[in-house]
């Protein structure tokens, strides 16, 4: 029996020596021995590359103006490790996750007893328990995969709607070595008749995405067809101002205060999925609640200030393609004074690609760093970049900060576990 938070988290990590084990056989035997609670779910599922996270966020805030709580499951965690089983945005308690924790240890011993379900994973662990907390509790729970859709352990139950945000470069030694590969696993969480929404996904991923839908007649729409979002510009004090038009609704001026112009359309995503949700209930759909839901989305770690004198901003850009973004919200939005880069990454993503995108931002300069996580970025990984290495990230920040005049920026960004880090000791 666990009798603290920290002895059941303490047992939830040390599943992590299983690693990531796509398949569906472990959850869905799990599942089964505490009843099925994925059954009892109203819910919406949410793949993508990068921007799950900011999704789940508007898409939340905005069904929260409907007076509905809602669940949602989402990982990695930036603040707490509770934050990752949540209802309206407020974690888990701690005493609510010894009890779900004491609940599913005889399940997962059980298991581990049987040669064909043991080693049941951290993740596949914490799905299972976001299930059978969220039924009774939720009118509807969010889901966010965790790798690639088809065999990611969240995609065990019927949605009601599903989403695939982007799609990119990312988890190839399992997804697969071409964006098509990928997209082929992600859409393996399009189901029967249930309508499909996706972001901003070049064509070859895209078409796989939409024919993969018509073989499961799910209504698909995509975004420049079915719905567009106009990006109007940036506000320093408000955010990102933009217009969203689909067949139905033109809302103009909408406001996100998250930072960086591929929110908006993250936010676009959030915005189709919720009017198709209305749509499904019957609920009505008020424009000015639709500005208040978004004002209310914060997501941690993603192009975050975390002060203002210096300017210290975050962002967990750990991929090729969420670098992309990163330097084009840079470019744009940031051009007065130098620009300080503190960048460390998992050895598992492509460092070369993601160091070469980070030099392209002019008047910068680049510093690479490690953090304390398996497979970190360590100094002799980094030997052929030619670029500045601290083995200390604290010594890497305090030797720029005393380089910084008031005009500059420090970016710390990379891997989000290394942002989290950053972010607790800040």
């Amino acid at each position: 029996m666990f009798e603290t938070g920290e002895e059941a988290v303490e047992w939830i990590h040390s599943r992590k020596k299983f690693g990531s084990r796509p398949g569906l056989k472990r959850i869905k035997e799990l599942l089964s021995l505490c009843g099925n609670p994925e059954n009892n779910i109203v819910g919406i599922h949410i793949a993508g590359t990068n921007g799950k996270g900011s999704t789940v966020t508007y898409l939340r805030c905005l069904l929260e103006m409907q007076e509905l709580n809602v669940g949602t499951f989402t990982s990695p965690y930036i603040e707490s490790f509770y934050e990752r089983i949540s209802i309206n945005g407020q974690a888990i308690s701690t005493n609510d996750f010894v009890k779900l924790a004491n609940k599913f240890q005889p399940y997962i011993e059980q298991m581990d007893g049987h040669p064909f379900y043991q080693g049941i994973t951290e993740f596949e662990i914490l799905t299972a328990m976001a299930f059978d907390y969220f039924q009774k509790r939720v009118d509807v729970a969010i889901f966010e995969a965790g790798i690639g859709g088809l065999m990611d352990s969240t995609n065990v139950f019927t949605p009601i709607l599903t989403a695939i945000t982007t799609i990119g470069l990312d988890h190839t030694d399992i997804l697969g070595d071409t964006e098509e590969e990928i997209a082929e696993q992600k859409a393996g969480i399009i189901k029967k008749s249930i309508p499909i929404v996706t972001g901003r996904i070049a064509l070859p991923p895209l078409n796989i995405i939409k024919k993969k839908a018509a073989i499961n007649a799910a209504p698909f729409f995509s975004l420049n067809e079915s719905y567009k979002v106009e990006y109007v510009g940036h506000d320093e004090i408000k955010g990102e101002i933009f217009n969203f038009e689909n067949k139905n609704y033109y809302f103009t001026n909408l406001i996100v205060p998250m930072l960086g112009e591929y929110q908006v359309e993250n936010a676009a995503v959030a915005i189709q999925l919720f009017l198709l949700y209305c749509q499904q209930q019957k609920k009505r759909v008020v424009k000015e609640l639709i500005n208040q839901g978004l004002s209310k989305a914060f997501w941690p770690g993603r192009m975050e200030q975390i002060s203002a004198n210096p300017n210290i901003i975050i962002d967990g850009a750990h991929n090729p393609h969420a670098v992309k973004q990163f330097v084009k919200t840079v470019n744009a939005e940031f051009q007065h004074g130098e620009k300080y880069i503190l960048f460390s990454a998992l050895t598992t993503k492509n460092i070369a690609a993601m160091v070469n995108a980070l030099q392209q931002i002019p008047n910068s300069q680049l510093v690479l760093t490690t953090f304390n996580y398996p497979c970190a970025l360590k100094r002799e990984d980094c030997i052929s970049f030619n670029l500045l290495y601290y083995s200390n990230w604290q010594e890497a920040l305090l030797k720029i900060l005393a380089k910084m005049k008031p005009l500059d920026t420090l970016f710390i960004t990379g891997s989000l576990y290394f942002v989290s880090q950053v972010r607790e000791s800040i």
